[in-house]
């Protein structure tokens, strides 16, 4: 049920910090990817090289990193996992996440997330029974934050009651039990992706650079928050995400065939970089080189499959996400471009050959929505995916 899930853990600092070491164990056993977190008393607990060890990452302790917060490090940590898991969580870390406070690395993380977030408290009994401790822990339940534990039992200090902080496999089963339904659970998205081929003959034919990695990344984020998805590609090199209905086209009139066909859906991601333009009359055989000078070729307009869904009345996906790739003045392009179509939003990004994007690993996209244009940091094509269908799982709950 994790396998491929990315948890950010954060460790907070009680003697309880050893469970975490375990946690990321049976994390990284059932196949999830964890990202450490460790703040300042959790060090003095549990080291930065055993919980790299386990985790098989790196560990992330401080806020002022110049090397991460140069691109704005937090924010990245904070949008990128299915959930975040805060264990053990303090009494202090409660009451800053409660509070809306942000001194730390941890805490700014928390209060910068839009990603679900459990927690598994453990403190002195005294502790848990405070006043105080309870108002906290009520504001952050009626936040959407979800809890487990704790337990009750002897302590370190010696005392007994509730504050033991939950068992890690306690802990991995409240895991499974948020993820396997999904912020997006019950939600139909249609994906296109990949470029399109358009014939010219035979064994020739129209295309362009795209490998449908961001597609591909889009399909499987979208998929690991619950959607039932419709990956439509064309003959990309990346091959498709698993756990999603894969239709394979060619051209551009195959893709809008296939987008119909899907319909209806909660939304579309018109991630595709569906050619423009096909040969009027395709050859039926090979073109022969010949002395008496080149072929004549002839265009004609390929439907514009993003336009029409934007545009079509009844059975129209609540929201419509097109791509601008272009090489210059992007953002304007791409506002302009929303507006001609008719979609919701319109990730733009710069292609130009300068930046590695086309058939690269990374990108950097702005999103334009009838709000304006918001800038994301440069940042890999699945970062990407993930923080697009954050946002369009929150979309989605506002329809």
């Amino acid at each position: 049920m994790l396998q491929g899930k990315r948890i950010l853990l954060v460790i907070g600092g009680g003697i309880a910090a050893y469970k975490s070491l375990d946690l990321i164990r049976r994390l990284r056993e059932r196949g999830a990817a964890v990202t450490p977190v460790l703040t300042r008393a959790g060090a003095e607990f549990v080291t930065p090289l055993s919980v790299a060890a386990l985790a098989g990452a790196d560990v992330h302790q401080d806020l002022f990193d110049l090397t991460q917060e140069a691109e704005m490090g937090h924010i990245q940590l904070s949008r990128v996992a299915d959930l975040v898991v805060v264990a053990p969580a303090t009494a202090d870390l409660m009451a800053k996440m409660a509070q809306g406070r942000a001194d730390d690395l941890a805490s700014t993380l928390l209060l910068a997330t839009d990603t679900p977030v459990l927690i598994a408290p453990a403190m002195n009994v005294r502790m848990w029974d405070h006043p105080a401790t309870q108002r906290n822990l009520a504001t952050l339940v009626s936040d959407g934050v979800h809890v487990t534990g704790p337990n009750e039992g002897g302590m370190a200090c010696g005392e007994y009651g509730p504050g033991r902080m939950a068992e890690p496999l306690e802990i991995v089963a409240a895991i499974e039990a948020r993820l396997a339904a999904g912020p997006l659970a019950g939600r139909r998205i249609v994906v296109t992706s990949g470029p399109t081929h358009e014939p010219i003959d035979p064994v020739r034919y129209i295309a362009n650079r795209s490998s449908g990695a961001q597609g591909t990344a889009i399909a499987r984020a979208l998929a690991g928050q619950g959607a039932e998805v419709v990956f439509v590609t064309g003959p990309a090199t990346i091959p498709p995400p698993e756990g999603v209905e894969v239709v394979r086209v060619e051209t551009a009139r195959q893709m809008r065939e296939a987008v119909l066909s899907a319909l209806p859906a909660d939304a579309m991601i018109a991630a595709a970089a569906v050619a423009d333009w096909r040969v009027a009359e395709e050859s039926a055989s090979k073109i022969k080189k010949t002395k008496g000078g080149l072929p004549t070729l002839t265009f004609s307009e390929n439907p514009d499959i993003l336009a029409e869904i934007s545009q079509m009345g009844d059975g129209r996906p609540s929201l419509v996400v097109g791509f601008a790739a272009e090489t210059d003045d992007v953002e304007a392009h791409a506002t302009a471009k929303r507006a001609r179509k008719g979609c919701d939003w319109i990730l733009a990004n710069d292609v130009s050959p300068a930046t590695g994007i086309m058939g690269g690993s990374e990108n950097a996209v702005t999103l334009i929505t009838e709000d304006g244009a918001e800038s994301w940091p440069r940042m890999s094509k699945d970062q990407v995916a993930m923080q697009l269908a954050a946002r369009i799982a929150q979309a989605l709950d506002a329809v």
